[in-house]
């Protein structure tokens, strides 16, 4: 990894800004689920991973409070990575199905993943101010991948953290709407792609399965 991506994610790992994100983060932490209670938390801010050279941004909302949180990787250890990493693999983007812990192998071929929040927030919905104090980073990230052509934002939310992002950077005018699979232009010329999150809920009601998935990350490749 560059030295620019080394020094930014060293800032986003100590950032303390959002004092009610912080509090969050550390009661998770210490209070941990059942299962992992013997487990140490990583309990800091989350930073992006992938191949920094690639066409493709992987963008989530923000760290599950049991996954990235607990394991300090974005989309690892939970049902949603397990759902997400599995399409991946098979659309040839990641070389292994699974997304366990931080060391555990995983690579992302023409792809880097990140959250446009670096904090898990109470109940999923972060302040207005939170997504500005992170957007700094978020704002870095897009300028530190030179080669960036396209943009998957994994379910509504990180759509709309996206579409509230371009507005204020670049001023985006169009009012587009989140609908999976849906290809949009942003002012910069990169495609904003919606796509639904990996979460066990739409999977389970089979808003979206493997195939569909899949399919989207394999057209997503070909746009790159």
């Amino acid at each position: 990894m560059s030295s620019n991506f080394n020094k930014l994610n060293k800032s986003i790992i100590n950032c303390e800004k959002c004092k009610r994100l912080v509090k969050f983060r550390q009661k998770i932490s210490k209070e941990k689920r059942k299962q992992y209670i013997n487990e140490t938390y990583w309990g800091k801010p989350i930073t992006g991973f992938g191949d920094i050279n690639g066409k493709i941004l992987l963008v989530g909302l923000a760290p599950a409070a049991h996954g990235g949180t607990r394991t300090g990787r974005v989309f690892t250890g939970d049902k949603s990575s397990d759902f997400l990493y599995k399409c991946l693999f098979k659309a040839k983007i990641s070389n292994q199905p699974t997304s366990e812990y931080k060391d555990d192998g995983l690579k992302l071929n023409k792809a880097y993943i990140t959250t446009a929040l670096k904090c898990v927030p109470p109940e999923d919905k972060p302040l207005k101010q939170e997504l500005n104090n992170c957007f700094k980073y978020f704002d870095q990230e897009i300028n530190l991948l030179k080669n960036l052509k396209i943009i998957v934002a994994l379910g509504k939310i990180a759509f709309d953290a996206c579409k509230y992002f371009y507005k204020n950077k670049y001023g985006l005018t169009e009012n587009i709407q989140f609908k999976h699979n849906k290809i949009f232009k942003l002012p910069n010329n990169i495609l904003l792609v919606g796509c639904y999150h990996p979460s066990p809920r739409n999977v389970n009601t089979g808003r979206i399965n493997e195939k569909k998935m899949t399919s989207l990350f394999k057209r997503v490749l070909k746009l790159s």
